[in-house]
Formats: C-alpha cells, sequence, structure tokens
C-alpha cells in the first residue's frame, strides 16, 4: 500500500538560503564540539573539576546537548519564514 507523499513537492526557492544557514550552523556546533574534545584531550583534569554540583565533563555534555536543540529551534524559525517569504508565488 504505497499513500505517495503527505504533502505536494515541488522548487523551493529557498532552498539556497537554508544550506547556507545549515552549514553556519553546522560550522558553530563543530568548533564548540572540537573545544570540548581538545579539552578532553590535553587537559582530562579540567574536565573532573565541579561545576554547579556535576563535573565539567557532564555540564559540557548537556551543554552540547542544549546547543543542538536551540541550534534546532532557531534553523526551523528561520527556516520557515523564508519558505513562506520565497515561496509566495511557487
Amino acid at each position: 500500500m504505497g499513500h505517495g507523499p503527505a504533502v505536494k513537492l515541488g522548487r523551493d526557492d529557498a532552498a539556497a538560503f537554508k544550506t547556507k544557514l545549515g552549514v553556519k550552523m553546522f560550522v558553530v556546533y563543530t568548533i564548540v564540539y572540537f573545544t570540548f574534545v581538545i579539552i578532553n584531550a590535553t587537559n582530562p583534569k579540567a574536565m573532573e573539576t565541579v561545576v554547579l554540583g556535576q563535573t565539567a565533563a557532564v555540564i559540557w555534555g548537556f551543554g552540547l546537548i542544549g546547543l543542538a536543540l536551540v541550534q534546532a529551534v532557531i534553523y526551523n524559525h528561520f527556516c520557515t519564514k523564508a519558505e513562506s517569504e520565497m515561496n509566495k508565488g511557487a
């Protein structure tokens, strides 16, 4: 039983904008994650520091998860807005 796509797919005039935004956000996340990895590799004792009752490693880990969620919401907001504005005539 093939149901087909849920929405009509067509041209997306906002695709270039969404791609650029996604790449920029990916670079930001990668830099933050790379910093986390470098600290762990070069100075693991720093991650043993207790911050807010938890080790810095746990705080960093939850921070990375939080950053990804925040970036997802920001990406969705700006892409939805771009799609609405750029795909009006499509």
